[in-house]
């Protein structure tokens, strides 16, 4: 009786906490986002406040679009980071309006997609996209920015043509062994913050060793001065953006699905049923489009926004609405984005090894989730392939259309998947 009590909800999807209760479980959640969702416009080079104030208005939208039943909280992806820094490299760089086409047009395609479901089921969906073609082709979005990490951990100013810094080097490695102790050692909410945590550890050891340089606070002011994208800059609808953006989307819609299935989980319940599957597609396609036209980079419902829930059985939208607002005002606040800027790169560095690490391990975890036989060559062909044309950055040219990296490794997957037989006899290698 005492193990069923344990998983009954605190406070339900409908339900309002009371104030300091609201204000405090809604910081949980911004912490439970802020680590990862703030290496994203260091990797793509998009403003840090418009990259928060998009992931809480695509919150919010989502909340709508679900009626206010599902407590998902939208962060940045790292699945579009490739594809992003591809696009704004259109015409020359600095190309914000080919970034805001392109995550117009992966919204779209979710809306799309979400009215297919709405009147065909999801059994389509789970054929085209089987664990043994998910699992690698999420691998590949934390095996391939494995350089980035290693070089912000060892290389004077993150560059590649750096020189090897022994002070960053121990930096990074305050960072990593800081957030492994907090996700190994730790109980409750410090669990599910070991990317934030680290990150102040790292910070403090940075200032230790003077490599934080404070130039970035002095004399701000109190507000940013943001150029939303869609005031600046003239979105870009191309085929070679298409090309960029949409196959990786196949991926993220993958992932949106197992974040619902653990929900559900959960909550005890059925969210495909109601609201819906195609509701919570369309509200995080809705998330993207909004993150396209404000500036940020594209959004995606956050595993750790998620286990917050599990781990503190509050499901209510409001708390999660909350920590929207809290996001949104923070990204308008000058001293904190600017702040925030000052992270150092070795403090990057150590907990993206972390963090790219768990990503491409999370790909591994799918494919035994789902029981894949390696053993069995089909598989094993499907999985190499995706593995080898993506981490080595294989691409394809159609005249002025290149699909290349992740994204080609994805089609190239799901084509293999449909074309190669499977036989209900398994053929094992000796």
């Amino acid at each position: 009786m005492a193990a069923e009590l344990e998983k009954d909800l605190i406070l339900d999807t409908h339900e309002k906490p009371k104030p300091l209760n609201w204000l405090s479980l809604s910081a949980q959640h911004v912490l439970a986002m802020f680590g990862a969702t703030i290496l994203v416009p260091a990797l793509t080079g998009l403003p840090v406040g418009l990259t928060l104030i998009s992931s809480g208005v695509g919150t919010l939208l989502y909340i709508l679009c679900t009626k206010g039943k599902v407590p998902v909280f939208l962060g940045s992806s790292f699945a579009f980071i490739s594809p992003i820094v591809a696009a704004m490299a259109i015409g020359g760089g600095g190309n914000r309006g080919a970034v805001t086409g392109g995550l117009v047009m992966v919204g779209l395609l979710y809306v799309v997609i979400a009215m297919i479901i709405k009147f065909t089921g999801t059994s389509w969906v789970k054929k085209i996209l089987p664990p043994v073609v998910v699992g690698p082709t999420v691998m590949i979005i934390g095996l391939y920015l494995a350089p980035v990490a290693v070089r912000w951990s060892t290389q004077t100013g993150g560059a590649r043509d750096g020189a090897w810094n022994g002070t960053y080097v121990i930096v990074a490695a305050i960072t990593l062994i800081t957030a492994i102790f907090v996700s190994m050692y730790t109980k409750g909410l410090f669990r599910l913050l070991p990317i934030f945590i680290g990150m102040i550890v790292g910070y403090v050891a940075a200032v230790i060793f003077g490599v934080v340089d404070l130039s970035a606070v002095e004399n701000t002011g109190l507000f940013n001065a943001l150029n939303f994208s869609i005031i600046y800059y003239r979105p870009v609808f191309t085929w070679e953006v298409a090309a960029l953006m949409l196959p990786v989307a196949i991926v993220t819609i993958a992932e949106h699905i197992g974040d619902v299935m653990v929900l559900n989980d959960i909550l005890k319940r059925d969210l495909t049923e109601e609201p819906g599957l195609h509701r919570t597609l369309i509200g995080d396609g809705l998330g993207s489009i909004v993150a396209g036209l404000i500036g940020g980079p594209a959004n995606t419902t956050y595993s750790e926004n998620v286990g917050v829930v599990g781990l503190t059985k509050v499901a209510s939208v409001w708390v999660i609405g909350g920590a929207a607002v809290i996001a949104i005002l923070l990204g308008f606040i000058a001293p904190f984005t600017n702040f925030v800027a000052t992270i150092p790169f070795p403090v990057m560095g150590g907990v993206s090894i972390l963090l790219f690490g768990i990503i491409g391990a999370c790909g591994v975890r799918v494919m035994i989730d789902g029981k894949v036989n390696l053993g069995h060559q089909r598989n094993l062909i499907i999985a190499s392939v995706i593995l080898i044309i993506g981490i080595g950055d294989m691409s394809i040219h159609f005249g002025a259309i290149t699909i290349g990296g992740m994204a080609l490794a994805a089609i190239v997957g799901i084509i293999l998947n449909l074309i190669l037989p499977n036989p209900e006899k398994k053929e094992i290698i000796e």
